[in-house]
C-alpha cells in the first residue's frame, strides 16, 4: 500500500516514519500492540499523531463504526488521517479494449481513537499469535536444509526458498531477514547468505529493516541487533522513500501471512 502518495508533502512520509522507528526502540511495539489491525505504516502514522495530540493510543474505528459499537465521537474531536486505497477506472483508448482499473493511495481523515469517544464500554480486541509454518505457506516459501559449511552464516535465501542455520541463536529474526530477501525480490538475482560478512548493500538494509519491524511488532528478541546493523551500514544517511515503502510492504506480508485472523486494512 505504499507505492504512490498524493502531494509532494506526503512522499517522505513512509521514510521518516521508517527512520523514526529505527531510532526509537519500543515505538513499533507499541504502535502494534494498539493498532494491529491495521499495516504497519499506519499503525505508526496513527500513533504519531496520538503522540502528537496527547491522546492515549488504543482501537481505532470511522466514526459510524464507533457509532455502531454504542460510542460516541466527542465534539470537536479531530480526526485520525490513515493511508487508504482507491480504486478508479481508466476508459480504454481503443474499441474492444477492456477498461483499466488501478489502485491509488490517499492520505484521509476518518478515523478515531477510543480516548476521543464516550459511550458503552468495549473490550480491546486480543493481540493475533504468529505462526511461522502458516506464514511460510501463505507467502509460498519453503524452508529447505542448511547446507553451507560457514559458521558465521546464519541463514540464507535461494530462490523460493529459506535455510536457517541450526546453530543461529535468534532464528526467528533470520527468519524475518531471509523471508524479506525472497519478497523484496533479491533472490532473483541469486542467493543471499547472511553471517558477520554480509555485502553493506541497501538490500541488506531492507531486509535487515523488514526483520526489525516483524522482531518488534511481535516482542521477539533481535531489534537491537536489527538497529546495529542497520545504522552501521547507513553511518549516517537515510533510508531511501521507494525502499521504506517496500520495506513496510514486506512486513505486512510477512506478518499477515501468519497471523490466526484478519487485519482491519
Amino acid at each position: 500500500m505504499y507505492t504512490q502518495s498524493n502531494t509532494a508533502a506526503d512522499a517522505a512520509k513512509w521514510a521518516s516514519l521508517l527512520s523514526e522507528a529505527v531510532s526509537k526502540p519500543g515505538l513499533i511495539s507499541e504502535a502494534y500492540t494498539a493498532f494491529h489491525g491495521y499495516s504497519i505504516g499506519n499503525q505508526l502514522l496513527a500513533l504519531t499523531q496520538c503522540h502528537l495530540r496527547g491522546i492515549t493510543p488504543g482501537p481505532i474505528a470511522t466514526y459510524p463504526g464507533w457509532q455502531a459499537k454504542g460510542r460516541q465521537v466527542r465534539k470537536g474531536e479531530k480526526a485520525i488521517t490513515l493511508c487508504m486505497p482507491i480504486t478508479g477506472k481508466r476508459k480504454a483508448e481503443a474499441d474492444g479494449d477492456d477498461d483499466a482499473y488501478f489502485v491509488r493511495f490517499v492520505f484521509k481523515p476518518h478515523w478515531f481513537v477510543l480516548d476521543q469517544t464516550d459511550g458503552e464500554p468495549i473490550e480491546a480486541p486480543a493481540t493475533p499469535q504468529w505462526n511461522r509454518e502458516q506464514a511460510l505457506a501463505a507467502l509460498g516459501i519453503q524452508e529447505i536444509a542448511f547446507d553451507l559449511t560457514n559458521g558465521n552464516v546464519m541463514g540464507f535465501a535461494r530462490a523460493q526458498s529459506i535455510a536457517i542455520s541450526p546453530l543461529n541463536p535468534m532464528p526467528h529474526k533470520t527468519t524475518f531477514h531471509e523471508l524479506a530477501h525472497v519478497l523484496l525480490g533479491h533472490t532473483s538475482e541469486g542467493a543471499f547468505a547472511d553471517g558477520e560478512h554480509t555485502p553493506r548493500s541497501l538490500r541488506e538494509v531492507e531486509a535487515e529493516s523488514v526483520a526489525l519491524l516483524c522482531c518488534e511488532s511481535l516482542e521477539l528478541p533481535g531489534a537491537d541487533y536489527c538497529r546495529g546493523y542497520i545504522q552501521d551500514w547507513l553511518r549516517g544517511d537515510t533510508i531511501p522513500e521507494k525502499s521504506a515503502q517496500k520495506i513496510f510492504h514486506a512486513a505486512d506480508q510477512i506478518l499477515r501471512a501468519g497471523l490466526s485472523v484478519g487485519n482491519g486494512d
